[in-house]
């Protein structure tokens, strides 16, 4: 038996109790990656508080995509095809009957059954202001639904059923993410949502917002108008939120000016500079000088456009 540490993860001991096939595999993001195992308290009797041979399937998971116990994406992709080992991990485990059965040993029904359970949970936190455990509830409702639908043939009544009940789950979890301003996260899955169920109305709103807050005034204008083709009468929220979208620019624009214009010019005379150049001075030297040269003789030119801007209006 060949025993080991897992670098980067302390107080995680490994033991493999019987080798694998050839080298270790390559593990991409999207991998999937099926495995049985079981999980033992760490006491004299070993106790067992969970099985996968007992539930009569293997258990799966895909690399990248946030699996809920983080832990085992590095200890299954230290292995090799058909590896047997065991892991110590420090735990605290506080009541082996309280142990949270993971989602992928859920049959269909119980997991549309802790959906509505989880959504009531995320609405709780969003009252409180808990925005990012509300978004990690609605997450999880979320990927509950579409692992039931990857089991049902795309068209059908039960995949279309399910994909309604996927968007206001989504949508929640896109309002979390503007009030945590991630911004960049909102356009990615408001837009995923949009290509599927086009002309909705709230996923648009959100867009739109994400982008006026990231100034990307094209695509908000586009979103905003859409939004009040959608519905009139939200007129004047949009033009409440254009008008805010409009300050905004306009003093980043102003940013961008003063920055450019407003900087003190050094301006060194060229006399003063040509001394320190001369043919056996070291190329680094020379190299720094001449920097020195064009870039005050950039800025000086800025400096020169500004006044006669200025002058002429």
């Amino acid at each position: 038996m060949e025993e080991t540490y897992l670098l980067n993860y302390p107080g995680v001991k490994k033991k493999i109790l019987a080798g694998g096939k050839g080298p270790l595999p390559h593990f991409p993001l999207g991998t999937k990656v099926i495995f049985h195992f079981q999980t033992l308290l760490d006491n004299f009797e070993r106790t067992v508080i969970d099985d996968s041979r007992l539930v009569g399937r293997p258990a799966e998971i895909f690399v990248g995509k946030m699996f809920k116990m983080e832990i085992w994406e590095p200890l299954l992709t230290s292995m090799r095809v058909g590896e047997v080992a065991e892991f110590w991990c420090d735990a605290v485990v506080r009541d082996p009957l309280s142990y949270h059965r993971e989602s992928w040993m859920m049959e269909k029904d119980e997991k549309l059954q802790t959906v509505p359970i989880l959504h009531m949970q995320g609405n709780a936190l969003v009252r409180q202001k808990q925005f990012r455990e509300a978004a990690s509830k609605y997450k999880e409702a979320v990927l509950l639904l579409k692992t039931v639908q990857s089991r049902e043939m795309p068209g059908d009544v039960d995949y279309i059923n399910l994909g309604r009940m996927i968007v206001p789950l989504e949508l929640n979890y896109c309002q979390c993410m503007l009030e945590l301003e991630e911004y960049y996260e909102v356009i990615e899955h408001t837009t995923e949502l949009l290509e599927k169920h086009k002309g909705n109305f709230k996923a648009t709103y959100q867009r739109a917002r994400a982008h006026a807050a990231l100034c990307n005034e094209d695509e908000a204008r586009r979103d905003f108008a859409t939004v009040e083709k959608l519905d009139p009468k939200f007129k004047p929220f949009v033009q409440k939120e254009l008008k805010i979208l409009g300050e905004n620019i306009r003093k980043m624009h102003n940013a961008v000016v003063s920055f450019r214009f407003v900087l003190p010019v050094p301006r060194l005379p060229v006399a003063d500079i040509s001394k320190w150049i001369s043919p056996t001075s070291p190329p680094a030297i020379n190299g720094t000088i001449l920097f020195v040269l064009v870039f005050s003789t950039l800025l000086s030119c800025l400096s020169g456009l500004q006044s006669l801007t200025a002058s002429q209006v």
